[in-house]
């Protein structure tokens, strides 16, 4: 993770963006837009990073590589996203890893993704540093935020996706227990996995002994769990596993690297260390199969009506 930023820097960085350019805006309210003022070139590539708001997409449907990516950045044809939060905005210089490349003309974005294929979109501006990508095949509409690396808040992104990181080893190996506390019975559970796909909300215990591969891992329990957010402390969430048979486990959350969370547990005043095992590289195939290493994240917000009509023939 990068060094702390302050919270607030995505609250101004949409006042700072418009303070730097001059350009007309065409601002697109679902209307036929006019062409732009400056080039879908020059459009994508006028900030580094492009933030996929993924709670304001509309549709019902799905493009995977827009699905799983938090960011993606346009760099002279070939096309950056970062789709995994362990090395967010360390990766690629915080552009993350190449997933394909792009060709453009006119408002046409045609993607080639190294996973998924070819995709093809219609770019609206739809602010000074917002774009709608509406892909005409499948009715549904991403919009995406410009930034620039240097105010980013990587951190901000990081602690508000949590349950993603969670998701991205095979499985959390305990690796510490401190000497004081009240003995209980979550001592005897030595691996945690946090599982992708669905409600993103089922976990899996395990009570294996210094088990390497988390490939062959027997996974004596399966519950739910949910994280939350503790007011006024971005840095700290809670974490929620219900254990039908012995009640829920409730822990204050804290993660010390991008493979080490702490768990901490008032119940009993117990400090647990899990190191995550087996890292999973977000993607996913062109059929829309999820596998171990290719989940996609889910929605986030209420899926909605798509008022868009396509402006052109789909290929």
């Amino acid at each position: 993770m990068k060094t702390i930023k302050l919270l607030f820097a995505f609250a101004i960085s949409a006042t700072l963006f418009t303070a730097c350019y001059t350009d007309e805006i065409i601002v697109d309210n679902y209307n036929p837009a006019p062409a732009p003022s400056i080039s879908l070139n020059q459009l994508l590539s006028r900030y580094e990073l492009w933030y996929v708001d993924i709670n304001q997409t509309v549709g019902y449907s799905q493009t995977p590589f827009l699905q799983i990516a938090f960011t993606l950045s346009f760099k002279n044809g070939r096309l950056f996203a970062n789709n995994n939060l362990v090395g967010f905005g360390d990766q690629g210089n915080g552009f993350g890893i190449q997933t394909g490349t792009y060709q453009v003309y006119n408002n046409v974005l045609d993607v080639y993704h190294l996973v998924d294929g070819y995709q093809t979109f219609d770019v609206y501006q739809i602010d000074n540093n917002t774009i709608e990508l509406y892909n005409p095949n499948n009715d549904t509409s991403y919009f995406l935020d410009g930034y620039q690396r240097s105010n980013f808040d990587y951190d901000y992104v990081f602690y508000d996706n949590i349950h993603y990181f969670l998701q991205e080893y095979k499985a959390w190996e305990k690796t510490y227990t401190s000497p004081t506390g009240v003995p209980n019975e979550f001592d005897f559970e030595n691996y945690l996995q946090f599982l992708a796909g669905g409600n993103d909300s089922e976990f899996r215990s395990s009570q294996d002994i210094n088990n390497n591969n988390p490939n062959t891992i027997y996974w004596d329990y399966t519950g739910l769990y949910n994280v939350a957010n503790i007011s006024g402390n971005r840095y700290l969430k809670t974490l929620t596993l219900d254990y039908d048979y012995f009640s829920n486990e409730f822990f204050e959350l804290r993660v010390l690297n991008d493979a080490t969370i702490e768990l901490y547990q008032p119940a009993s005043r117990t400090v647990y260390e899990f190191t995550g095992k087996g890292y999973i590289q977000f993607m996913k195939n062109a059929e829309g199969k999820q596998t171990d290493q290719q989940k996609m994240r889910k929605y986030k917000g209420e899926q909605k009506d798509n008022p868009r009509q396509p402006s052109r023939e789909t290929v």
